[in-house]
């Protein structure tokens, strides 16, 4: 019989067969990894054309109604993570396609916010290439955690385990979000903030951890920047698009906030000549969050599962 043939797409490290076991795979499926983006799509049709199964990483490569239009022979699309709002899955569906996701742990993206907000406080990166530079030594004084305010927008399974550690460090924690309860605040021993506006003028630091929709879509603009305090800081490791980025860009140029620490970008990889890598008061680093060891090998792992399952019959974690 002859083998399907599977893509894994953007695996930029060259680790997904290396961390999980795709031999059991043999005799039915011939797997190709492709390891840098593709951004034209007409190269990414080009690439894939021949594919039955493909594995994409996050929303790093976008799977519009269109493309699907230009891959007859897909089959299956398996994405890591149990959310990925770049595939449309209706027209998968209406071109026959099933889509199947894998498990993904929250605390990579929790580890990396912290460690984010850390070295923002203490100007870690700076200290760092002045050493490396044999330039001034102590060339800073960092900002104290303790006693500061941490505002969170949004309180869901990480937002509310960031808040968390931020208690453990003595800082005061609030939190806001569309629908969030008083009772929800105090289960995770927080308070609510009473309006976004509120937790804007009073945090020093403010850390993004909501979904992408409608309603957060460019939820911090130029007027939020402008009720942020200037000695404050943004942290945004959710997606690029609830920020305004032009927004963000002037809130920097223009010292209307201390610095930002970002983990994802409207564009990825960032282009080489874009604005944002000038930026000296911008901590940034390339979509980072959910990229750990533990998680990388249960997205694979699990991505193995979901084709086996597939060539069986009975599709294991289907989306839409």
């Amino acid at each position: 019989m002859e083998k399907l043939r599977c893509a894994v797409l953007d695996d930029y490290q060259g680790i997904s067969t290396k961390i999980a076991d795709w031999s059991s795979l043999d005799g039915q499926v011939e797997v190709t990894v492709f390891r840098d983006h593709f951004f034209r799509e007409e190269d990414l049709v080009a690439a894939l054309a021949s594919y039955e199964i493909i594995v994409v990483m996050r929303e790093r490569t976008p799977f519009p109604a269109a493309l699907f239009a230009r891959l007859p022979r897909l089959r299956l699309l398996v994405t890591t993570g149990m959310r990925n709002a770049s595939i449309d899955l209706s027209a998968a569906t209406a071109h026959g396609v099933t889509v199947c996701g894998t498990a993904s742990a929250t605390e990579p993206p929790v580890e990396l916010t912290w460690a984010l907000i850390l070295a923002l406080a203490r100007n870690i990166v700076g200290e760092n290439v002045a050493f490396r530079q044999a330039g001034p030594w102590q060339d800073s004084v960092g900002v104290d955690l303790h006693g500061k305010r941490l505002g969170l927008l949004g309180l869901g399974k990480i937002g509310s385990r960031v808040a968390k550690v931020g208690a453990a460090f003595g800082m005061d924690v609030v939190a806001w979000s569309p629908n969030l309860t008083d009772a929800r605040a105090g289960e995770v021993g927080v308070r609510r903030a009473p309006t976004k506006e509120a937790l804007l003028e009073t945090s020093d630091f403010v850390s993004i951890h909501l979904v992408l929709s409608e309603r957060s879509r460019g939820l911090v603009g130029r007027a939020e920047f402008a009720r942020m305090r200037p000695t404050a800081f943004l942290i945004n490791t959710s997606r690029a698009q609830i920020v305004d980025q032009p927004a963000l860009i002037e809130a920097l140029q223009q010292g209307i906030i201390a610095g930002a620490a970002v983990d994802v970008f409207e564009v990825e990889p960032v282009p080489t000549d874009d604005v944002l890598r000038t930026l000296p008061t911008l901590l940034a680093t390339p979509h980072l969050g959910y990229v750990s060891q533990g998680n990388y090998a249960t997205y694979f792992r699990e991505a193995v599962e979901d084709i086996h399952a597939f060539l069986a019959g009975a599709p294991l974690r289907k989306l839409g």
